[in-house]
């Protein structure tokens, strides 16, 4: 499973219409996502946005997700 692929995927589904690049791998990665949803928000909300996207990805032990050492969200 290509995680970048997986997570990208994810974001995309619970953020239509989003531009959102993943990159990364060994369990850390980079999210960066542009949306007109984040319109309004403050950061923390829109990182609650893509991390509930990921959630599963982050759960557990064995998770293919450790860490997000950089994320940004953005309006376009």
């Amino acid at each position: 499973m290509d995680i970048c692929a997986e997570a990208k995927s994810r974001i995309e589904a619970a953020i239509p219409g989003a531009d959102v690049e993943v990159s990364g791998g060994g369990g850390h990665f980079e999210i960066r996502v542009v949306s007109e949803a984040f319109a309004g928000k403050r950061i923390v909300q829109k990182q609650r946005m893509v991390y509930m996207a990921i959630k599963e990805l982050m759960a557990g032990d064995a998770a293919p997700i450790h860490a997000v050492d950089r994320m940004v969200c953005e309006t376009p």
